[in-house]
């Protein structure tokens, strides 16, 4: 199993410093949030992605993917009434996969659970109709640059739009592209009242992505979540895939933060 980290941990080091930090302490890769580098993808120069990508090379250190895909710019919304904003929000998918691909990255995990809450208004039949669209038009230009956009399912505090499994399943299968899949993340898990497990058997077979956190948002490790379960479970259905440590919580110490959090995944994934 490899391990990742998401930069937005470390608030207000350069990608640099991150990268140079987390490749000594022994993560494998990180996964970026545009927004901590950029309030647009467009206007990064294709030079500073080479940047970027040789820095991660450098540091032997894979580039996931990125996520937290639509804090900036402000007005995109993936189902809104609009169709101008979501059109805009097609388009500016569109090139955050671009932008991944030129990073080395493969992997775009679209939570944003503003950016696609069911407005005042709109039914939930219209907003899952042009969510389905817009994911159809978004995967098949993304296929050409062998990106995999992955829907994540969020609690139902943040957000009215996906909030379980088999809703992001049903998803997947609406807009039926091999490039769709599903990221499931420990911290919206632990919040359904149903066993991890049971989430990780039932999304195995789009499983493609995983974010490693914990019950109270901070790293894994850091709360009451049985990492055990998680190992086994992820074992048992075959994922091969990132498991990449996602903090939802403003940490003072990143470093004992990111040390602690590996060295849990560490102790329950290689004891399998």
């Amino acid at each position: 199993m490899k391990f990742s980290i998401c930069n937005e941990l470390f608030k207000g080091w350069s990608l640099s410093e991150v990268f140079n930090f987390v490749s000594k302490l022994g993560y494998h890769a990180v996964e970026l949030a545009p927004f901590t580098f950029t309030d647009d993808v467009r206007e990064v120069h294709p030079s500073k992605r080479e940047a970027i990508r040789k820095l991660a090379v450098q540091h032997g250190l894979e580039v996931t993917g990125l996520h937290w895909l639509l804090v900036k710019p402000e007005g995109l919304h993936i189902n809104h009434p609009n169709p101008n904003i979501r059109q805009r929000t097609i388009e500016y998918l569109k090139c955050l996969g671009v932008f991944c691909r030129d990073l080395g990255g493969e992997i775009l995990v679209f939570g944003s659970p503003r950016q696609r809450m069911v407005l005042p208004n709109v039914t939930y039949e219209d907003a899952w109709k042009w969510t389905v669209e817009a994911f159809k038009e978004c995967t098949e230009y993304l296929l050409d640059y062998n990106v995999i956009l992955c829907i994540e399912p969020l609690r139902s505090e943040l957000t009215n739009f996906i909030t379980t499994v088999k809703e992001a399943l049903r998803l997947i299968d609406e807009v039926a592209k091999p490039n769709f899949k599903l990221i499931l993340d420990v911290y919206f898990m632990s919040g359904t009242g149903r066993p991890i497990r049971e989430q990780i058997l039932l999304g195995a077979r789009h499983l493609k992505y995983f974010h490693a956190n914990d019950d109270n948002k901070g790293g894994p490790g850091f709360g009451s979540i049985d990492y055990r379960e998680v190992a086994d479970s992820l074992k048992q259905v075959g994922y091969s895939g990132y498991v990449s440590v996602e903090v939802l919580r403003d940490e003072a110490d990143p470093i004992y933060v990111a040390r602690k959090s590996l060295e849990t995944l560490k102790k329950f994934f290689e004891m399998l």
